[in-house]
């Protein structure tokens, strides 16, 4: 079996839809196929995504509220509509469900940067969706290498910074490559690492705010660990287990501390 007749199957081999033969011909290729077994890697994580919500928005207790307030309003204006209620007022009662759901919306978008919510969280859900939008598109990587002295340097010339690149193939943490992101409404980092099954993605960028120890978050099914260092922040994401991943993330930290003088 080839690579190009395996990434056709990976996708119903990962749902179970393959009958025995075809099941076993495929395992056998990902065994000798280090690509293979990566995309088969993403579209697991990417269906993971999906279960557990991250692509999804719950809509917040108030935007239910305001809907069902309009409706109400609306109803009661159409039961008057056959005895009192003038064209003028009929057009303000029809008008009330779209007023309210645009409210709604501006809460949406706005209500975050007016800090109903923490800046961290709203970081996190955006470090969250560049992590599922790396797996769904399929482009984890603009410079696909296991050589931390070939990833580090592609870098040059395409950020204002360097970002450090750590090699940790012998803590259990290969590396993959690197690519482009864009989070916090600036061009950022991400390099890729891979903890058996499970795709790293650590996001680095410049920052104003002081060293910090780790924090560890939840996010949509995800874990997120962050910290900032010796002027840049940090932010590792994965669906891999929060112990592993905050080891993975002390390695780096350990990798970035400046040596002692």
């Amino acid at each position: 079996m080839t690579c190009t007749d395996a990434r056709l199957l990976i996708g119903s081999y990962a749902d179970g839809e393959l009958d025995l033969i075809k099941s076993l011909e495929i395992e056998q290729h990902l065994q000798s196929c280090q690509a293979c077994a990566d995309e088969l890697a993403n579209h697991r994580a990417l269906h993971s995504a999906f279960q557990a919500g991250a692509m999804r928005f719950e809509a917040p207790r108030r935007l239910h509220n305001q809907v069902r307030s309009a409706l109400r309003h609306a109803d009661t204006m159409e039961a008057r509509a056959g005895r009192t209620i003038s064209p003028t007022r009929w057009r303000w009662a029809t008008a009330a469900v779209p007023i309210a759901l645009a409210a709604a919306l501006a809460w949406i978008i706005f209500a975050p940067r007016a800090g109903i919510s923490t800046a961290d969280d709203f970081l996190s859900q955006e470090v969250v969706a560049g992590h599922v939008r790396s797996l769904m598109a399929n482009h984890l990587t603009d410079v696909a290498s296991s050589d931390h002295h070939t990833v580090k340097p592609w870098f040059d010339g395409r950020l204002d910074f360097s970002p450090p690149v750590e090699d940790l193939a012998s803590q259990g943490f290969p590396l993959t490559g690197g690519r482009l992101d864009y989070l916090d409404g600036r061009p950022v980092a991400a390099l890729v690492y891979h903890r058996r099954q499970h795709v790293i993605n650590l996001f680095i960028w410049p920052s104003a705010h002081p060293s910090s120890g780790e924090s560890v978050l939840s996010q949509q099914g995800y874990n997120v660990v962050h910290w900032n260092q010796s002027g840049m922040t940090y932010w590792v994401v994965s669906n891999l287990n929060a112990e592993e991943l905050r080891k993975f993330a002390q390695l780096i930290e350990a990798g970035a501390a400046p040596a002692p003088s």
